[in-house]
Order: C-alpha cells, then structure tokens, then sequence
C-alpha cells in the first residue's frame, strides 16, 4: 500500500481493542487515521458475525487509509470465574465465613456462598491457599474442602457481583489452556483469515504447540500470540523461553499475572520478559491498563504515561489498549495519546542504543545478514534506512531486535506479510512487488521507492538486504550499501 511519512515515524506500534466503542459512526477510521497498527478481537465477547462485521469493517478503513492494519484475535481460555447471585451483588466482610460450592446451582449465589462454572476447582485448591476474586480485589483463604465446597475466610473484603474471575495466588489450577469455546473460535479466526491468534493462559510451551497442531494446514499462516498470564508460565527460564520459543509473539498479560505473582513481583518479570522476546527473536506486546483512565476522560495520567515510556524504553514491540478503545469514551484520543507517549519515549538516546549480539553465534545467514545490516547502519554516518525485500518478514522482525533510531523499510509484495510486520518494532512495511521488474534494476527502484516517500533523500546511505532470488522465502543472503541519488547496481 502506497503512503507518504512527513511526521515523525513511531517505531512503537499500537494494539486497540475493538468493541462498542470502536463501532460508533466514524470512530474506525479515525482510529486508524490516528496511528492503530494492530486491531485486537476480542472471543470472549460477541458473536462470530460480529466479529465478521468488524473484520470487514477494518480491512475496508485500511484500504481507504492506505494501511497496513494487522487483525489479532484474543481466545477467551479458561476464564475461571464464579456463577450469579440470586438476589443482586454481596458484601463481603473481613474475617467472615464465604463457600465456593461448585455444586451450587448457576443462579443461587448469597451472602454466604456461590457456585463456579469450573468444576475442578475444589481438587485443585488445598488449606491454605489464596483465591482471587474480581482482579484481586477480593482475597479469600481456603480453610478446608469438604467434597464440592470449598470453605474460605475473607481476608480483604468487598463488593463481589456476577461472574467474577478467580485466581488461584502463586498459580497451579490444571484447567487446559484450550476450552471447546476456544477450539470453534479458532475455526473463525481461520475462516476470517485473522493474522495473529492469541492464546489465553499457556502454563508451558506443550501449549503452544497443541493449539499451533489444531490450526493445522488451514491456519499456518496465522502467527501465534502466547499471553503469559499464569504464574508457572514464569516460575522459572526454562518454561518462560520454551513458551517464547513455541510462539511467534508473546505478551506480557498484566492482569490476570500480575494477580497471580503480585505486583511487586510483575515489574520485573515484564522487564524480564520483554528483554528475553527480543533475545529469542520474537515479538512482543505490552497489555492491561495502559490507560485505563482514559475509558473516561480525554487525558492520561501521568502514572500511564511513564507506564507506557518505560515499556517503550525497555523494548516492547507494542502497546495494547482493551476496555480503553472497546468500551470507553475516548478511544480515539487514547490512540492520539499513546501514540505522543511512544513518540516521547523514542526520541531518549536509551531507546535508539543498540546491544551488538557481539557474542552471539548465529545459525542462518538471512539472521546474519539481517544483524549486520543493523551493526552497519547504527555505525556508519549517513545511513537513513535499511530496507529489507522480503517474502515472510523474517528478516525485518530480526533486524528490529536491535534497537536504532532509523526506519527499517520492509519491501514485500504479499499482504498477508505486510500486515504481519504491522506488529514489528521500528519496521515500516511497503507494498513492493518485484514480478515484473528485471533482476538488474529492483535495487534501484527499491531505493526510489524510499525517496519517493521521503524516507531516503540524494547523498543518504541505504542498507539493503536481498536474497539472490527476491521470491524465495528464507532466500537473503545478501548485504549491500548504496547511496540515494545515484546509480544503483
């Protein structure tokens, strides 16, 4: 897709959940206009034909827009959560007695107790434990399991309604990642050709693989998104990279984790987390309460400013808002706002210096290529974009695991491409499609391509990358530097 860069280029790209908000007359567009990148579907709400409507909705403001614009749905997992009370939400007391019965009928709910649509929770929790409820807001300490019930003093107390989520403190419920809600909705992510899929609540990277064998052939071009949200999917390195390494993208799912291991612990594992991503060579998303606050008033915090800056500066590849954009008032000026947030971030020296994998030994040399076509432009003076051809995008999400304040220009004919590097850090994809072009002239066109839409100009150094053959996957294996303006061979 074809589109002139005047304004400063976000290298940081931006995740909007799609909902009611996102439905109003116009907002769609504007959305777009104001910089999303990625556009989240949430299954845990809404029908198939909503979701359908919406897809079609996106693809038809991009196309108006000029844009890449990447499609991710969200599978619900294995949400946990409590059943209903007949007679409206509860008051709970601290020190008071309260029963999760998982007999309980669906709407018998009371002061005294209620039921749970998951079943397996009364084997699966013990004396002692810490259940969860509504985010953490609610702290209960299981006393004894008597066969259904599960009997608890309330430790932090307060208003408990409908449905309310249940976590278990330090993790360690066995519900499998993939529910049967989760298996029909990844058969209309296929059918909507969706081009990320998220799945919720991975313990380790067997999970990973699993939902990766149920796509099958129908679903291998979509990328897969790990949302690391339990505590044993971080309780040590090895399981933590065994998920990175099975997914094609990992997010730092703050909510329900940081439930789980606690707040205090969740800083670091998000530092930890997003620095591993970009060592393992995968992308990665930062989520949950970016701005919450923007659901109703027009400006941020400060508190989710720096909470987005420090993100930017620790690496994410991108920003994610859910109720901010899918439900809230402003979800067009939460776009405007992230989007200023990144902005700042990125101009700090800390978030264009590079960290040379002086060390490292590589495997493949479209990774080799890719790395040193980074070494050479964060080092040469005059270099004002690298620009990769490419069929997957696997050599752009590589050259953008080194931080550089310079644009890496992804040149590639294949949509489906395109909109995946929508997701990438600091890569910026162009429609490029060299079948009819002589072999001898594409490097040339390649950089008047960047000219044209000023991202190069007459004396500026260009870092390409190529393969010999521009249509082979996995094909770079070539390095070269030309100046704008001139001949190019």
């Amino acid at each position: 897709m074809s589109r002139t860069f005047h304004d400063p280029i976000r290298r940081t790209k931006i995740v909007a959940t799609l909902g009611p908000a996102s439905d109003r007359e116009g907002v769609l567009d504007a959305m777009v206009r104001a910089g999303v990148d990625v556009v989240r579907l949430n299954f845990s709400h809404g029908s198939a034909d909503d979701h359908r409507r919406r897809v079609a909705a996106v693809r038809e403001a991009a196309g108006r827009q000029q844009r890449n614009v990447a499609i991710l749905g969200d599978l619900q997992g294995p949400k946990i959560r409590i059943a209903r009370f007949a007679n409206g939400p509860v008051e709970l007391s601290n020190d008071s007695k309260f029963v999760i019965d998982v007999s309980l009928g669906r709407d018998a709910g009371d002061q005294h107790q209620v039921g749970c649509d998951y079943r397996e929770l009364a084997d699966d929790v013990d004396s002692g434990d810490v259940l969860l409820l509504d985010d953490g807001r609610i702290e209960l300490e299981v006393e004894q399991v008597e066969g259904s019930r599960i009997e608890c003093r309330v430790k932090v107390g307060g208003k408990l309604s409908n449905n309310k989520g249940i976590n278990k403190q330090g993790g360690g419920l066995s519900a499998a990642a993939l529910t049967d809600k989760d298996l029909e909705d990844m058969k209309t992510a296929i059918d909507l050709e969706v081009d990320f899929l998220a799945v919720s609540f991975p313990r380790s990277g067997a999970d990973m693989e699993r939902a990766r064998e149920l796509m099958g052939e129908a679903g291998q071009n979509i990328a897969l998104v790990a949302k690391v949200e339990r505590a044993e999917a971080v309780a040590d390195a090895d399981t933590l990279d065994g998920i990175i390494l099975a997914s094609d993208v990992v997010m730092v799912a703050r909510g329900d984790l940081g439930v789980e291991i606690g707040d205090a612990q969740l800083i670091g594992v998000q530092k930890r987390m997003i620095a591993r991503a970009r060592t393992l060579n995968r992308a990665v998303i930062t989520a949950t309460q970016m701005m919450e606050s923007m659901i109703e008033s027009p400006l941020p915090t400060r508190a989710e400013v720096f909470d987005v800056a420090n993100a930017v500066l620790d690496g994410t590849d991108a920003v994610m808002l859910s109720a901010e954009t899918a439900a809230g008032e402003f979800p067009v000026e939460t776009i405007q706002a992230m989007n200023r947030c990144c902005l700042g971030a990125e101009r700090e020296r800390a978030a264009q210096k590079s960290k040379h994998r002086m060390s490292d030994e590589f495997h493949r040399v479209d990774e080799t290529v890719a790395l040193s076509a980074m070494y050479a432009a964060n080092h040469l003076e005059g270099v004002a974009a690298i620009a990769c051809l490419t069929e997957t995008g696997y050599t752009p999400l590589i050259a953008s695991r080194i931080r550089s304040g310079l644009p890496i220009v992804a040149l590639s004919a294949h949509p489906r491409t395109l909109r995946r590097m929508a997701m990438y850090r600091g890569v910026l994809a162009i429609e490029f499609n060299t079948d009819d072009m002589p072999n001898g002239e594409v490097n040339q066109r390649a950089v008047a391509e960047l000219e044209k839409r000023s991202l190069a100009s007459p004396g500026d150094y260009v870092i390409l990358t190529r393969g010999d053959h521009v249509s082979a996957q996995g094909g770079t294996n070539a390095m070269k530097i030309v100046q704008a303006g001139q001949q190019v061979g």
